[in-house]
């Protein structure tokens, strides 16, 4: 970990990939606002770690700027300065793109890209002033390539890696790195519903539907997030400091 990093917000840590960073974290020593929209998520995601004394829980709904700005003013006030931003918070749907409403494109927008924004607007500048900070933003493979029946979650990822490699070349001179960690489909509570949800409406067996989101990874098998930790961990290293607008696809070699 570096030695700069303090304080670290992650978003969307009460569960799946979001928990996990922020229990490595708090494992690291790292002070840690943990936001999401419910408090008992994030709760139970301090009572797992091993770091709850330096762990804040602040519920916040990132695609609502007033929301964030509030949040982070609590977490700053209480921790300090915000070293270390992880946009993990998300929202996907399934839907084929001819049955889309406005307000489901609206909201996936609303968590996904302009969450990572408002987020992101309420570090960068003490980063700028110290020359000193690490954003990495969780995207997905859904911004590396497209997907079927999820055109909301495609294009808000997509356009979260054009923003990161976007910001990342105007921080490139100030110390800060910004980078997006790219999770092919992951083991978190997210796929197991929508395990459940083919076997419902299919009558497939859960093995079966497994397969769904098995079958495009090379390795036949769900990321775990762990894994997609590690490669957060990584990028807040003293070593990763040439890692910059980069997408780091963690998927078992579904994307190259």
């Amino acid at each position: 970990m570096h030695d700069k990093i303090a304080h670290a917000v992650v978003t969307g840590a009460g569960g799946g990939i979001g928990s996990a960073i922020a229990i490595a974290l708090l494992a690291n020593g790292i002070k840690v606002s943990l936001m999401g929209r419910k408090l008992e998520p994030l709760e139970e995601t301090i009572a797992l770690s091993n770091g709850a004394d330096n762990a804040l829980p602040i519920s916040c709904d990132v695609a609502v700027s007033s929301s964030v700005t509030t949040a982070f003013d609590k977490a700053v006030s209480a921790q300090g300065a915000v070293d270390l931003l992880v946009n993990c918070a998300g929202a996907a749907t399934t839907q084929p793109f001819h049955k889309l409403t406005t307000d489901a494109w609206h909201q996936s927008l609303g968590v996904n890209l302009h969450g990572v924004f408002h987020c992101t607007l309420e570090v960068i500048e003490g980063m700028r002033t110290r020359q000193f900070g690490r954003i990495i933003n969780i995207a997905s493979t859904s911004a590396l390539k497209g997907y079927a029946y999820v055109s909301p979650y495609c294009a808000s990822k997509h356009a979260v890696l054009g923003l990161t490699r976007s910001l990342a070349l105007e921080s490139a001179k100030l110390g800060i790195t910004v980078n997006a960690v790219c999770p092919g489909y992951t083991d978190t509570q997210l796929i197991r519903d929508g395990v459940d949800v083919i076997v419902e409406k299919t009558g497939r067996s859960p093995t079966e539907a497994l397969a769904e989101f098995t079958s495009s990874n090379p390795q036949k098998r769900l990321v775990t997030p762990d894994e997609v930790t590690s490669a957060v961990l990584w990028l807040c290293s003293q070593h990763s400091g040439a890692i910059t607008g980069q997408a780091i696809s963690v998927s078992g070699g579904e994307v190259m």
